[in-house]
């Protein structure tokens, strides 16, 4: 068996041309420009760049790029105050503050601040508890959100489905589980403590890995013609590498991501598709 690879990098595309269009609509109908404000606190490289990727990101799509830089020894309070100007000026439509933070800044007293229209990341508790009652509207994490769409594009049937999730961030594992219960499949959550962790992933018919080890999840943890999606993103010396052994697994799964190229870009577009969803809740579309 050789594995359906599910190609992100494609889909990824197509969405952004979607986007590119509703951003173009948005304009002509109501005159808005959807506006992404983001917020770096100091000076870590990993944050600039990633900064920087979402801004080509923005520009791509025709979304305007806020940078909101702060000083790396900002009081808790002067970055309250950011959100706060943030949240109340009308034409920044999404919201979102980078990673990591200085010592002194507690991020999630940040975070319960953002106002969950514009928290475009999905993770305000009000965005995580309305996606666990299922009660819209909410904004759904980019990477859930965007493996979901590939799970879709692939003609996948939910129903019944036994699903294994190798992972519980706020951001990655609770969400796509929840998205995948809400389309009544049967979820067990799992980590990297899971007793019988190889065990338990072979009863998967759909195997969700979030769990930051490279290549962790061999051949042999996988059922026969089960599909796999790898949300890993670790950087080894032999390059970008996911959580599972991909020349292994593909000789077993019936379709899987592949790292790179799989949920990474669709990660991206997804983050873009928020964005405009809440320009256009703003303005009652």
């Amino acid at each position: 068996m050789s594995a359906q690879l599910l190609d992100g990098s494609a889909l990824a595309k197509q969405v952004k041309a979607e986007i590119k269009q509703q951003v173009e609509t948005l304009a002509a109908g109501r005159g808005v420009t959807p506006t992404l404000a983001v917020v770096r606190i100091g000076d870590d490289e990993a944050a600039a760049g990633y900064a920087r990727a979402i801004e080509r990101n923005c520009k791509s799509v025709g979304i305007a790029f806020r940078p909101e830089t702060l000083d790396g020894d900002v009081t808790q309070a002067i970055a309250a105050a950011k959100l706060a100007t943030l949240n109340a000026d009308a034409g920044v439509h999404g919201v979102m503050i980078l990673e990591p933070v200085p010592d002194q800044i507690q991020l999630d007293r940040l975070i319960d601040l953002l106002d969950p229209a514009k928290d475009v990341d999905g993770v305000h508790p009000v965005n995580a508890g309305r996606l666990l009652a299922n009660r819209p509207p909410f904004l759904i994490p980019a990477t859930p959100a965007g493996a979901i769409r590939m799970l879709d594009e692939a003609g996948v049937v939910y129903k019944g489905k036994q699903v294994v999730m190798v992972g519980r961030s706020d951001i990655v594992g609770k969400p796509m589980a929840l998205l995948l219960l809400h389309r009544h499949c049967t979820v067990t959550m799992a980590h990297s403590r899971t007793v019988d962790l190889p065990g338990l992933c072979r009863t998967a018919d759909l195997l969700c890995l979030a769990v930051g080890r490279a290549e962790m999840v061999k051949a042999d943890w996988v059922k026969p013609g089960a599909i796999v999606i790898d949300f890993g993103t670790n950087y080894t010396d032999a390059g970008l590498k996911g959580d599972c052994d991909q020349a292994g697994v593909a000789a077993v799964a019936g379709m899987m991501t592949p790292v790179p190229g799989g949920t990474g870009p669709m990660t991206n577009a997804m983050l873009m598709a928020n964005v405009v969803e809440a320009a256009q809740r703003a303005v009652g579309e």
